[in-house]
C-alpha cells in the first residue's frame, strides 16, 4: 500500500539536543542546559549553577547543528525530505525571556536555516518550545507555574510569527504538553525549579513518608496549574498566529502511547480507560475541542487540585484550538492494578512489560500494531489532520573502519511502523505527515547520552562531545530514501 503524493516525509529533531553553541551569540543558558549527562542506569542530575569542571553538560555542545546547518540540511534534501520537523531554542531569541528586544543574531540564524531549508524545497515544522525554557523565567517566576510566563511566551510567539512569516507554515505550540503531568519533575517540562531536586530534602523531617506524599501532592498541583498555564499561552499563540497569516498552521503535540490491559480484570479495563482520559486525551481534548473534559473533574476532586481560572480562560480555550494532531510513539505498556508486576521502560511513561513484545537495547518494547491502534483511536476522537512526528529507534550504532554504518535494526523498526501506517490509512486516518525521531543523530532527553543513537546520519562524537563531529552516512540514509522515493511502496 502507497502513501499520498503529497505526503510530508521527513524527520525531526530539537535545539537543546542538536544545536549547541549553548552561549554564542547571545543566546544565555536556558532550563535544558543544567541537566547533566545520564545513563540507562544513572539519571540525569539538575544543577541550579552550571559547573562545567565537575560535570558534562550534552546540550552545550549537542551535534553541533550551530555550525553545520548547511552540511546537514543537504544531507537531508539528499535522502528527499519534504519536511523537517526542528524546534527553536527561546533563548537564541530572548536569551532572559523578558528582555525589550529579541536578539538579532539568534533570529538571523534562524532565517538562514529556513532559507537554506527553502532552497532545497523542504518544509520547516517548528516546536516552540521544546523541552527548555530561559532559565532567568524559572529564577524569577517559577517557570510555567506563573501566569507572567504566558505573556513572556506570546511575545516569543508574536517575534517568530512576524519575523518568519512567509518561510514557515507548520507550528507546534509545546512539545509533548502532556509531559509535564508524566515526568515526575515539573522543572523538566515547566521549569519549575520548586520541583526540581534544588530543594528535595531541604530542612528537617520528623516523618519521611509524611514529607514524600506532601511533596509529591505538592508538585502534583503544581504540574497541573502549570500545565493549565501552558494550554492557555497554546490557544492565544493559536489565536495569534491565524491573525497574523491566515495561512499558518498549528498543531498540538502530544507523547502518545498505547496502553493495554495486563490481563482481561474489569479493574484492569477501566484502569486503562482512566489513564488513557488523564494522560493522553486530557490535554488534546482542551486544544482540539477548547474545553476541559468533564472526566477530569473526578481527578481533580480525588486529587484536592483547584485550576484557577482567570475571567476569560474559557474563551480563550475555546477560540484557540489547534488546525492538526501530532504526537510521538516509541513503544507500548500494559497496565495493572496488581502492583507486584514489573515495569517496563519508556518514554516517560513505566508501564508493566508485555510478554508479546521483543525490547529495545535500552529496554523500550516494539510494537508497530500498536501505533496503528493509536492513530485509529485519535483520529477517531478528533477527525482532524494527524501527524507521527516522533518514531524510531535508539541504539548504539558502530562506526566501522570504512566509516560504514550497519543499522538493519533500525530499517527493521521503521518497515514496521510504516507499514502501520499504511494501514491505518486504509482504514481512513487522514495521516499526513512522519517525521522519525533523530534524523541525525542527537543527545537524548532521557539520558543525555549520544551513543543511544536514533539517526539516518551518524555523528561523530561521544557521550562527553569527543569527536569529529564528521557526518556519515547510515544504511538505513539509503533505505530512507528508497522509501521516499517510492512514497513508501518500496520498504526492503
Amino acid at each position: 500500500m502507497s502513501f499520498p503524493n503529497d505526503f510530508l516525509w521527513g524527520g525531526a529533531t530539537a535545539a537543546n539536543q542538536f544545536e549547541g553553541a549553548w552561549n554564542e551569540d547571545g543566546k544565555l543558558d536556558s532550563t535544558a542546559d543544567h541537566f547533566t549527562l545520564g545513563s540507562r542506569k544513572e539519571p540525569r542530575l539538575f544543577t541550579y549553577d552550571i559547573d562545567q569542571d565537575k560535570y558534562f553538560y550534552p546540550a552545550h555542545k549537542a551535534s553541533d547543528f550551530y555550525h553545520h546547518y548547511k552540511q546537514d540540511i543537504a544531507l537531508l534534501a539528499e535522502m528527499g525530505f519534504k519536511i523537517f520537523r526542528m524546534s527553536i531554542n527561546w533563548t537564541r531569541i530572548y536569551p532572559n525571556g523578558d528582555d525589550e528586544q529579541p536578539n538579532s543574531k539568534g533570529i538571523e540564524f534562524y532565517r538562514n536555516v529556513f532559507l537554506e531549508l527553502k532552497k532545497y524545497g523542504i518544509e520547516p515544522l517548528v516546536t516552540i518550545s521544546h523541552y527548555e525554557l530561559p532559565f532567568h523565567l524559572a529564577e524569577k517566576y517559577d517557570g510555567w507555574l506563573s501566569r507572567k510566563t504566558i505573556d513572556c511566551y506570546l511575545k516569543y510567539c508574536q517575534t517568530l510569527f512576524t519575523e518568519y512569516k512567509g518561510l514557515v507554515k507548520y507550528w507546534l505550540t509545546f512539545n509533548e504538553i502532556n509531559s509535564l503531568i508524566l515526568g515526575g519533575n515539573g522543572y523538566f517540562s515547566g521549569g519549575i525549579l520548586s520541583s526540581s531536586s534544588k530543594d528535595m530534602g531541604a530542612g528537617i523531617v520528623d516523618d519521611l513518608d509524611e514529607f514524600t506524599i506532601s511533596k509529591q501532592h505538592q508538585d502534583l498541583v503544581k504540574q497541573y496549574l502549570a500545565l493549565h498555564h501552558q494550554l492557555v499561552a497554546s490557544a492565544l499563540a493559536v489565536k495569534m498566529a491565524h491573525e497574523i497569516d491566515q495561512g499558518y498552521q498549528l498543531g498540538c503535540m502530544i507523547a502518545g502511547i498505547t496502553q493495554y490491559p495486563l490481563t482481561c480484570r474489569p479493574e484492569d479495563m477501566l484502569l486503562v480507560q482512566r489513564e488513557r482520559r488523564n494522560i493522553f486525551y486530557y490535554c488534546s481534548d482542551i486544544q482540539v475541542k477548547g474545553e476541559y473534559p468533564k472526566y477530569i473533574d473526578r481527578f481533580f476532586k480525588e486529587n484536592d487540585i483547584h485550576i484557577e481560572f482567570e475571567d476569560h480562560d474559557r474563551d480563550i480555550l475555546k477560540n484557540g484550538t489547534v488546525d492538526f494532531y501530532t504526537f510521538s510513539y516509541y513503544s507500548t505498556g500494559c497496565v495493572t492494578t496488581d502492583t507486584t508486576q514489573d515495569k517496563t521502560a519508556g518514554n516517560l511513561i513505566f508501564g508493566v512489560s508485555n510478554p508479546y513484545l521483543e525490547k529495545s537495547q535500552w529496554g523500550w518494547q516494539i510494537d508497530p500494531h500498536g501505533l496503528r491502534y493509536f492513530l485509529n483511536e485519535i483520529y477517531d476522537r478528533y477527525h482532524i489532520p494527524i501527524m507521527v512526528v516522533e518514531n524510531g529507534l535508539g541504539q548504539d550504532d558502530k562506526l566501522e573502519e570504512d566509516k560504514s554504518i550497519h543499522d538493519d535494526y533500525r530499517i527493521d523498526y521503521l518497515r514496521e511502523h510504516i507499514l502501520a501506517m499504511s494501514e491505518a490509512i486504509e482504514d481512513g486516518v487522514d495521516l499526513i505527515g512522519y517525521t522519525p525521531w533523530g534524523c541525525i543523530d542527537l543527545v537524548a532527553a532521557s539520558t543525555g547520552e549520544m551513543k543511544k543513537r536514533y539517526g539516518f546520519i551518524y555523528v561523530d562524537v561521544d557521550d562527553y562531545g569527543n569527536g569529529t563531529y564528521q557526518r556519515y552516512k547510515k544504511d538505513s540514509f539509503y533505505w530512507y530514501k528508497k522509501v521516499i522515493e517510492s512514497h513508501g511502496e518500496n520498504l526492503k
